[in-house]
Order: C-alpha cells, then structure tokens, then sequence
C-alpha cells in the first residue's frame, strides 16, 4: 500500500495517558495514517459521532469508563471497523474478554512498536479485503441451518485475530473449516501450516513446536526452525490439542502470552505473530475438570468457540454433500462426472454415518473404483464395504493349543495387506482412505511384520 493510500486512513487512538496516546499518534502517522486522539471515553464517543474512523486502538481501562464500551459502541454502530484493545496487565483476561466481544486483536504494555506496525497493517487489510473473498458454500457444503449459521461464522471470525477452538467429531472437516477462516482473514496469502498433535512424538514435540538450535540434543545437527517460526505472519493449526502432554502446555500458554518463542538450545527469544487456531473432538472442558488439560491454556485457546455438528444431524445436506463429494473425487481421478440415482441419494440420508463426512467420501470412493457406469446405484454403495478386497481365507489346519489365534489373525491381516498394497503401489494414500484408516494407522500396521510402505 503507497503512502497516498495510507492517507485515505484514519486512526482512533484512546487511551488516559498521554504518553501513550503521543507514542501511538507518533507511530501511526510515520505509517501515513491520519490520527485521532482522545484522552477519555466521552472525547471518543464525540469522535465517533463525527464518522467511523478506518481502525480504532483503544486502552481498556479510561479515567470515564472502559473501553469495552467503545468497542459496544463500535460494533452497533460501524461493525466494519477493526477495533484494537490495549492492556497493562500480562494475564491479558480482559484482552480475551474484549476479543470475545468482537475485538480484532489486542496489545499489553509497555507497547512493541513492530507488533504495533504489523497490527495496524492486518486492520488496514482488513478494510480492503474483498466483501466476498470466496463463496464458502462451495468448500463450506450444506443447506441446513447449522451450515449457512457456520459459514457466517467463518465471515466474521475472517475480520479477526482471535483465537479459535473448533469442536467436531472425527470426520467432520475441521482442518477444512481452518483454513476457510485463514483464507477469508488478511493472512491468507501467508502460511497456513496444520499438525496433528498426536503424530508428534512426546520427546520431539519442544523441538517441532518452537524450534532447536544445531547440537541442542543427540542427533540435532543442523538448526530446526520449528512450526510457530514456519508459522509467522499466517495461521497455525493445531489439530487434536487434546494430546498435548502437560509440559507442553504450559510451553505453549507462555507462548500464547508473551508471543515470542525460545528454540532449543537457544540464546534469545524470537517474535512470533501467528493466528492460532486449535481443534480436538474431546470434552476439553471435561479434561479440564480431570486434571488433564490446563485451564489457563484452556482459557487462552477458548476465546471463539465453533462447533461443526454431525452429519446425522443435519441430514438434509446428505444429498448435495455426496453430489460435491462425487464431483471432486471423479475429477481427483481423471475420470468423467458420475451421479447417484435418486434411491441412491435416498439411502445415503437414512445413514448415521459414525465417521461424518469422512466415511460418506471413502464409501463413494470405494464405489467409483468399483463401478464404472456415470450413473452410480443404491446396491453399488451397498456392496462395496465387502466388495473391495476380500479377505483371504485361514489356512484349512486343525486348531491345536500351541497355535495361537491371534498369530493366525495376523499373518491373515498381513496377506491381506500385502494383497491391498500390490493394487495401491505407491498410492499410500488411497490405500488408507480404501481401509478407512488414516495414514498414520496403516504405517504403524506395516511396521508390524507387514510389507514395506513406498512413500
């Protein structure tokens, strides 16, 4: 953005203490930003009267009041305008309070002005980012309340740095859901980087999250830049936040609070800016109550909640979910568009569907590697969970007691998998979707006696 452009800007800066409003007023029109600033919340309430200005920094705690009531006043009024609260105190509860309330970002004192400069940047962004940046109904599929309710979510938590906890049950599409909200925020030409928590093993997770420096451990011989660095200026993901061992907790939380990190072996700590965004299907607040889940990093993930409901509970989006899923899968394998007959579609709606949207799309998949004919019939998807690939009959030998059941089970399942991975070559991938498994899962089975797993 030039400077001519800057100018069109115009800044609303609160707070009671005059150093403060000075070092802001100073900051934002090097920036070529035109400030207002006011020292109470009648002067700012007097300003607003006179138009919305194009971002709003305001201090939480006023001589007159508090700032939480100019952010009321600006979301009735001017909900387009990003408002900024400004904190002295490092546990920043009101600062999530405020972020609850529709604030965009926050900021503790004492003030660091290139966090000052990033913040004021994203709010300018956000001002000039499309009305639609996309239309979410094509990633973002159903009709049903619960949907059009979650997309609308989607738009709004886009116009802001607040934390978010997606809530879902497996297979519900909440990495999907991530980075809709990454994609419709001013970080969307930055990182979008997503982790599932689980797959990190406890004694290498410091060394993932915040980076290590060459020689800080047995085998680190080269320097790790860690996923919040990877992550810096865009949005990170933290799938299954449930997982996370204590330690790391209360590593994380210190960085959630104080936005730097200290890799590994490191010196010094490195400023991080990321928007952090977290999901799990477990009751965390359940966790919470057990012993297994800190509550002050509870609090600090917590601040928007979004909950993305079953499949079996909005089954009116059944129909046009499988028709978009049909559609991308015949497209992911070059192959011409198929369709489901309506007895088809009708079937599928009956269906409770365990593993949500998940399951429906392995179910049509495994149909299409079946069928070939465009026009896809109930007893094709009926069929195919025992159609796919059968499994090898035991070995006709009597059962004696130095046979054990088990070993039996397990060179069957290895056949089986060795059967399945001959087809699927170098298709890991496709081979855990065709077993419902993720791919972690069909790894760890190979690894046990199984056949080698072409990556």
């Amino acid at each position: 953005m030039s400077a001519s452009d800057r100018q069109k800007h115009q800044a609303l800066v609160v707070d009671d203490e005059p150093t403060i409003v000075e070092l802001l007023g100073i900051t934002l029109e090097g920036m070529g930003l035109e400030v207002r600033a006011c020292h109470s919340l009648a002067e700012a309430f007097a300003a607003l009267a006179a138009g919305p200005p194009s971002l709003c920094l305001t201090d939480l705690r006023l001589g007159d009041g508090s700032g939480m009531q100019l952010l009321q006043k600006i979301r009735e009024r001017y909900p387009q305008v990003p408002v900024a609260v400004i904190t002295a105190y490092a546990s920043a509860e009101g600062a999530v309070e405020a972020m609850r309330a529709g604030a965009f970002d926050f900021m503790t004192k004492p003030i660091e002005l290139a966090r000052l400069r990033r913040l004021v940047a994203e709010a300018i962004a956000l001002g000039e980012l499309p009305r639609e940046v996309e239309d979410l109904s094509e990633r973002l599929v159903g009709r049903s309340p619960a949907m059009v309710a979650l997309r609308e979510r989607v738009r709004l938590l886009g116009r802001s740095n607040a934390p978010v906890h997606i809530r879902g049950e497996s297979g519900t599409g909440k990495e999907l859901v991530a980075q809709a909200i990454h994609d419709a925020s001013p970080r969307r030409d930055k990182a979008f980087i997503a982790v599932n928590c689980g797959a990190i093993p406890e004694n290498l997770m410091e060394s993932e999250f915040f980076g290590a420096e060459k020689g800080a451990y047995s085998g680190a011989v080269q320097r790790r830049e860690g996923l919040f660095l990877a992550a810096n200026g865009g949005t990170l993901f933290l799938d299954e936040i449930a997982e996370l061992p204590l330690t790391t907790q209360v590593k994380l939380l210190r960085v959630l609070q104080e936005r730097v990190v200290r890799p590994l072996g490191g010196l010094r700590e490195i400023g991080v800016d990321i928007r952090l965004i977290c999901a799990t299907h477990r009751d965390l607040r359940r966790m919470v109550a057990e012993g297994t889940f800190r509550e002050d990093l509870f609090y600090r993930i917590n601040v928007v909640p979004v909950e993305i409901p079953p499949l079996r509970e909005r089954r009116e989006d059944i129909p046009v979910l499988a028709e978009a899923l049909l559609e991308r899968l015949c497209q992911r394998h070059g192959r011409p568009i198929a369709s489901l007959e309506a007895e088809a579609l009708a079937w599928l709606s009956t269906r409770d569907f365990p593993g949500n949207v998940r399951e429906l799309e392995n179910l049509l998949e495994r149909a299409l590697a079946l069928q070939s004919r465009p026009l896809l019939r109930r007893e094709d998807l009926e069929l195919t969970p025992t159609t796919t690939a059968p499994l090898p009959s035991l070995p006709d030998t009597p059962t004696g007691a130095d046979t054990a059941l088990a070993q039996r089970l397990a060179e069957a399942e290895s056949r089986y998998l060795a059967s399945l991975q001959t087809r699927f070559r170098e298709r890991p991938e496709e081979l855990a979707r065709t077993l419902g498994i993720s791919l972690q899962s069909l790894r760890l089975r190979l690894a046990q006696g199984g056949p080698a797993l072409d990556s």
